[in-house]
């Protein structure tokens, strides 16, 4: 397999040596081929080269969820809507609301069977990593929607541009602002099954140079099982100056605080199992923009406090817990960026970050022989110091080229070095051929290296190539529009937990492997002013099985909108799905049939109701942690 996509993109490669020309930056406006040929004007995204950038000269994949899909999904959290949007990615749940984290936790992202929860996958706000300090991977109750204008989930290493933990693709989080002058207060409400509470009020100013957006939220759940409750308050403020036609200012605020219970599996009931948990982000850029030169300088903080008790299991002879586990999280960074082009039809991104993460954690004695001493688990931080360049150069109006390297520096580990190459052919009859070959890596964790019985300060970065082609079209003046992507990955030094070779018990290791490859497709179709539907599918294979990976998944939907009605309704398979792996492994298989449902009363007031598994499926995404059956939630929406 790995041989036929090096095969493939070398004669892709030699194709384009035969007729290397300039051409003028207009190209980027326009698909090659037939002048009668429809344009098509992609979405200009920010996440494949950090610069505005249309899709289409990106060799690699990137999937959009813009802010009427989020809104129309009425959801709290941008995670469910991108669950089914887009093919190949997967989110574990547990609930009707809420994540959690520690033991009985979901909300682990996977993508192509790269997994968050082990830090092998980015999520990004505003182009800032977002992760806890400590154990490396995203915590998924501090993604909602209040914040969010558009999702852009690159799917395939990122390594070049954000560096460890992109090593399977991003998830960037582009965050809301106002577009036209005046002032608008939005508030929803909603209520639903398990006594569910979901609110949200956002104000949105833009006055000449000057612009804001605040957005506070609640919201809370007694949870389908005993003792799975769930609250959470959060809070984003945003401000904006333009300070000239060419320069701008924007800071940035996000705080969220949950309470979370987990029952344990239902085989063995968990009594006090309680979270307090307060995440916190801040950041601070001025960007620039000129005819031929853009680029921003930005410095980001993220933290965190985690407050929680494990729990015990009466059922299993267990006494209540002695300890209570806190820590407390950090990271912080320096991004500058700057895009040029120096001739046309070429544009260079030289890029440099600096990032600083780590943190503290100990356990809190509350009773027994050792209550009020605390008990050290790690007290450390570590730097990531890289510089990268992004070259792309449009060749005529058929091929776009685009190559980059990224040099990292880890404080412990050493010097990684980072490429990625890859082709975008723009055809006749609108059709998108594009081909990549990127390397993806991750640094080791300090939860891997210095916490836990199988700690190992030794530890060496994971690693991995991916390849990939994709083919995409439009058709009927783009109210059809298909896809389909074809990858390989090839991974090695990946970090598992296996018998100490020089003594005793488990230890950390650099022994695991991937060897993944699928296939992913997405077709829409704009019947009439009225009508539209979509779907996309996603195949995994993969040698070594991951949990929250599904073999397939399929989703399909269709809305109708008409005067002040608006339907949408979907339907999502899933198939092959591991909840547990190994000697004991186990698979689960569902469909899920969704259907949402909006009417305008009149301009500053709207009603809307979802309802969620209305074939009431039984099934688990967390091994012992059944999802609940149907559910459905109704509120409205006021906009003054």
């Amino acid at each position: 397999m790995r041989t036929r996509f090096l095969l493939l993109f070398s004669m892709m490669a030699g194709i384009t040596s035969a007729q290397i020309d300039n051409t003028d930056n207009n190209s980027l406006l326009a698909l090659a081929g037939n002048p009668a040929d429809p344009i098509h004007i992609n979405e200009v995204v920010v996440t494949g080269t950090r610069n505005e950038t249309d899709v289409r000269h990106l060799p690699l994949t990137v999937s959009v969820i813009d802010r009427e899909e989020i809104e129309q999904s009425m959801q709290p959290s941008v995670l469910p809507v991108i669950t089914q949007q887009v093919p190949g990615l997967f989110v574990t749940s547990r609930g009707i609301m809420g994540y959690g984290v520690s033991g009985g936790a979901a909300g682990n992202i996977s993508l192509r069977g790269l997994s968050g929860g082990s830090g092998r996958l980015m999520v990004l706000i505003d182009g800032h990593p977002q992760y806890a300090g400590i154990f490396g991977h995203p915590i998924s109750d501090a993604y909602q929607s209040l914040m969010t204008e558009r999702v852009e989930v690159l799917r395939g290493p990122a390594s070049v541009l954000y560096g460890s933990n992109a090593m399977g693709g991003v998830v960037n989080i582009v965050t809301r602002r106002m577009h036209e002058e005046g002032v608008k207060t939005n508030v929803n409400l909603g209520y639903g099954s398990f006594n569910t509470l979901q609110s949200e009020v956002t104000n949105r100013i833009k006055k000449g140079k000057f612009s804001s957006l605040i957005s506070g939220s609640y919201n809370r759940t007694d949870g389908h099982r005993k003792d799975m409750g769930f609250e959470q308050y959060g809070g984003y403020a945003k401000l904006g100056y333009e300070v000239t036609r060419n320069w701008n200012l924007r800071g940035d605020v996000n705080v969220t605080h949950f309470n979370a219970s987990y029952p344990g599996p239902v085989s063995a009931p968990l009594l006090e199992g309680d979270q307090r948990i307060t995440r916190g982000m801040t950041s601070f850029a001025v960007g620039n923009k000129y005819e031929k030169t853009s680029g921003a300088a930005s410095f980001f903080y993220n933290w965190g406090n985690h407050w929680i008790n494990d729990g015990y299991t009466p059922s299993l002879g267990e006494d209540p817990q002695e300890s209570r586990f806190l820590s407390f999280d950090n990271m912080l960074g320096l991004s500058l960026y700057q895009s040029t082009r120096f001739f046309p039809g070429n544009r260079i991104t030289f890029g440099f970050d600096w990032f600083r993460y780590g943190g503290h954690a100990w356990n809190k004695f509350v009773s027994g022989d050792k209550a009020g001493t605390t008990s050290d688990l790690v007290d450390k931080h570590e730097d990531e110091l890289a510089g990268y360049v992004d070259f792309r150069q449009n060749i005529q109006q058929w091929l776009t080229l685009d190559a980059g390297v990224r040099i990292d520096h880890h404080s412990r580990i050493g010097t990684e070095w980072v490429p990625q190459a890859g082709l975008s052919f723009h055809l006749p009859r609108t059709i998108e051929l594009k081909a990549s070959a990127a390397k993806g890596f991750r640094y080791p964790i300090l939860r891997e290296m210095y916490m836990f019985p199988p700690q190992n300060p030794n530890l060496k970065p994971e690693s991995m190539w991916s390849y990939e082609l994709a083919f995409a079209q439009h058709l009927l003046d783009n109210r059809i529009a298909y896809g389909i992507n074809l990858f390989y990955i090839d991974g090695k030094n990946l970090i598992v937990t296996l018998p100490n070779p020089n003594g005793t018990g488990m230890l950390n290791q650099n022994t695991g492997k991937i060897d993944n490859c699928g296939v992913e497709a997405e077709v829409s179709y704009r019947i009439d002013p009225h009508w539209s539907v979509e779907a996309n599918y996603s195949y995994l294979h993969m040698e070594n099985p991951v949990v929250g990976a599904p073999e397939h998944k399929l989703y399909a939907g269709a809305q109708y909108t008409h005067k002040r009605w608006t339907v949408s309704t979907g339907v999502q398979y899933i198939d092959n799905l591991y909840t547990a792996v190994g000697s004991n492994s186990q698979t689960e298989e569902f469909v899920l049939w969704n259907l949402n449902a909006s009417f305008r009363v009149n301009r500053w007031l709207g009603l809307w109701a979802r309802g969620e598994n209305l074939l009431a499926q039984r099934y688990e995404i967390n091994a012992g942690y059944p999802m609940p059956k149907a559910t459905v939630m109704a509120g409205v929406n006021l906009n003054f």
